[in-house]
């Protein structure tokens, strides 16, 4: 077989063996996370909650996340990536399902702290898990594959969690039943993952000879040719400049990306007030929306791939995502559904940073380095995530508005692309075309 057929076949087997079980987990990682925002609609008034007692409750899961992020995914290089997901994954279902019997906003603060804690390294171990199975050149696009969990949560979630706020068993609640049935495939998929996942290329049974010993090869020689750039270890790796110029502009793209997230269903209910939308009704609109998100991501992380470029696909993104954001807020009292429209736009832009933009560290950096410089680029930018709701909670407690809320997530967004584009001195490319056809003389 030919070095181009013997590529085919195997990045195939890969991509099908892998990719449809990590989006799995993955979609099931973000529903856990964001449920909260549909739940919302039904527990802040049964529980007497503000929105600035919602927003801090909403966030600090990413202040329990950004403590033990780099922690554990330190252990994860350890231990390995296929204990360590399903370590975790086991871990955030049982504090999930206690999600449900939260009465005070301390209890509710403790919860959602502990499920950050829990879900720590998650993203980062698959990140880098993945990136010990496919050529640089794919990165994005396999990154993509599995990312595509994010706005497939929303829009999966979006109407199923409108759907079980209307359940009402056992003296429960919708909102309780909400985070129960909804934690339950993360602790069956834990336990799964323990036995379907290989740590590494040598351990999979799926591969042929051929195919096996090609991706060795390949993936061995790709990992000395980013090591004669930058020959880092895990810690090494959290002090390289541009590691820690991209954990600031992912903090910024963070505030403003769960500043609108977590709020979004409690935005579109009163968008659509004067129009008299049931709870489900938003749910599908939701639905539509992130679906939207999820078309987006493909066709960004392609055409990254395709142009083997990062920064500017993620600039362009980010920065059409915070324009739209800001037009939404003001034509709101004129057109709902224009409204509806550029918010669809907004979580477009969002969602379509996400592939190009996590193609950039594993692109000059390689095995325990790739993981440690993830783990902080992922901490430091989730703590945005504990900012961006409380913020937008504030100002709307404040102003009765999401108007300026909405303008300061968009400025967060247009910081980012800005930092991202300007200050990064790494390309963000994957090996060029030189590189890539001495690698398969090589082998």
């Amino acid at each position: 077989m030919d070095q181009v057929a013997l590529e085919r076949s195997t990045t195939r087997k890969v991509t099908l063996r892998l990719i449809p079980f990590l989006f799995l987990c993955f979609i099931i990682a973000i529903l856990d996370r964001v449920n909260i925002g549909f739940a919302a609609l039904q527990m802040n008034e049964d529980l007497g909650f503000s929105n600035a007692v919602f927003g801090l409750g909403a966030g600090i899961f990413f202040l329990g996340y950004f403590l033990l992020e780099v922690p554990g995914s330190a252990m994860m290089t350890k231990v390995g990536a296929r204990k360590w997901i399903s370590r975790i994954m086991v871990t955030w279902a049982i504090v999930a399902i206690l999600m449900a019997f939260v009465q005070t906003p301390m209890q509710f603060y403790a919860a959602r702290f502990i499920l950050g804690v829990a879900e720590a390294s998650f993203y980062p171990c698959m990140v880098f898990y993945l990136s010990g199975f496919y050529q640089t050149k794919h990165h994005a696009k396999a990154i993509a594959g599995f990312m595509l969990a994010i706005p497939g949560a929303n829009a999966l979630g979006a109407p199923l969690s409108t759907f079980l706020l209307g359940m009402d068993w056992l003296g429960m609640a919708g909102w309780q039943w909400l985070f129960i049935l909804e934690a339950i495939p993360a602790l069956i998929l834990g336990i799964i993952a323990y036995f379907y996942l290989d740590d590494t290329i040598k351990d999979v049974k799926w591969l042929n000879k051929d195919e096996k010993q090609w991706l060795i090869d390949v993936t061995t020689k790709e990992n000395l040719e980013k090591q004669k750039v930058k020959h880092y270890t895990f810690t090494q790796a959290l002090k390289d400049r541009d590691v820690l110029i991209l954990s600031v502009g992912y903090f910024f793209w963070m505030v403003g990306y769960y500043g609108i997230n977590m709020f979004l269903p409690t935005i579109s209910q009163g968008l659509s007030e004067t129009t008299s939308l049931s709870t489900q009704g938003i749910g599908w609109i939701l639905g539509l929306m992130y679906a939207c998100a999820m078309v987006v991501m493909i066709l960004v992380g392609n055409h990254s791939d395709k142009k083997n470029e990062r920064r500017w696909h993620v600039a362009a993104c980010l920065t059409t995502s915070a324009i739209a954001m800001i037009i939404s807020s003001y034509v709101a009292n004129t057109s709902i559904v224009l409204s509806f429209v550029f918010l669809t736009v907004a979580l477009c832009g969002a969602f379509g940073a996400y592939s190009p933009f996590w193609a950039i560290p594993p692109s000059f950096l390689t095995g325990a380095a790739a993981g440690g410089a993830i783990a902080l680029i992922n901490s430091v930018g989730n703590l945005g995530g504990f900012f961006g709701p409380y913020i937008v909670g504030y100002i709307k407690d404040i102003t009765g508005s999401f108007t300026i809320s909405m303008i300061f997530l968009g400025i967060s967004m247009i910081i980012s692309s800005c930092i991202i584009v300007f200050l990064v001195k790494q390309s963000g490319r994957a090996l060029n075309q030189k590189d890539e056809k001495k690698l398969e003389k090589s082998s």
